[in-house]
């Protein structure tokens, strides 16, 4: 949608997705479109692919966070307890799965990604049952742990939101690396952008807003430390940030539900050089898909 919109105003768009089914599926979008460009990869990565591409400074840099649709709505990706499907997550078919996450991970690392990355109250008791249960036979399928969070925790009545959602998104996130992707996708955008250039970036849930609004904050102060101190640190500012996040209007989320967490948050970039160091945010107390032991063990 963002880049049809684009594309309609006569811009150049180069496209990236790490998920290689949606590439495939953008062929009718490339045939009509010669402005369009895809690249399968990281957004993580887009200093990079706009290098290797030789593109020069950009005009603009869109990042829409987090699942899609076309993932979601499929039961095969995994990505969804609405239907049985494999507990599969993955957005690029590569790598680790969040059935190797859920079978393999330590009790305690597990219990900090349920806490963490799916701001779940019940990650604990959670990763209990989840290890108490894999002792006897290993999770594959995604109605088999939605049923076992749902039989663990119960559904609390005030509660609009099935109990295995937010054990689903950490899962999800992890696997992914979704914000650590978001982190090194905002510092190259500050590095790819001529001055003027946009940064718009559309987040789902709180996590990923905190760091959007952690990094333009950043980015739009002149300075660091506190002003009553001597050591304040003087910083050009690299972003004009328009702080206001825009949300949907009650006739889009009446036509999209899936709208309704959606926030947007953007930004000019100055002419100021880019920061030397990545300071958005710091994931390093988190367990990282390294840590998953060998299979088997």
């Amino acid at each position: 949608g963002y880049s049809a919109a684009l594309l309609r105003r006569g811009a150049r768009v180069v496209g990236i997705d790490r998920d290689p089914t949606a590439i495939r599926a953008a062929g009718p979008m490339l045939a009509a479109h010669p402005k369009l460009a895809l690249h399968e990869g990281r957004f993580g990565d887009l200093e990079s692919i706009v290098a290797a591409r030789g593109e020069g400074k950009l005009d603009g840099v869109v990042l829409d966070i987090g699942v899609s649709s076309m993932q979601i709505d499929d039961a095969e990706r995994g990505f969804s307890f609405q239907r049985d499907g494999p507990l599969d997550m993955r957005m690029s078919r590569d790598g680790p799965s969040a059935a190797d996450v859920v079978n393999r991970l330590k009790l305690g690392d597990l219990a900090r990604i349920l806490n963490f990355l799916g701001e779940e109250r019940q990650a604990g008791r959670i990763a209990r049952a989840i290890e108490a249960r894999r002792a006897e036979r290993p999770f594959e399928r995604t109605l088999d742990l939605a049923n076992l969070v749902a039989k663990t925790i119960g559904r609390n009545p005030k509660d609009r939101i099935d109990p295995a959602t937010r054990t689903f998104q950490a899962l999800r996130i992890f696997v992914n690396d979704e914000l650590g992707q978001l982190v090194h996708a905002l510092v190259a955008a500050e590095r790819v952008l001529k001055p003027g250039g946009r940064l718009a970036v559309v987040t789902f849930h709180s996590l990923e807003d905190r760091i959007v609004k952690r990094f333009l904050r950043d980015r739009s102060e002149g300075a660091t430390g506190s002003r009553h101190l001597p050591d304040v640190q003087h910083k050009d500012r690299t972003f004009e940030s328009r702080n206001r996040p825009v949300t949907g209007e009650d006739e889009e989320i009446a036509s999209n539900p899936r709208a309704r967490s959606a926030k947007l948050r953007s930004a000019v970039r100055t002419d100021a050089p880019a920061r030397a160091a990545a300071e958005a945010a710091d994931f390093t107390d988190l367990p990282s898909l390294a840590d998953l032991p060998p299979s088997g063990v």
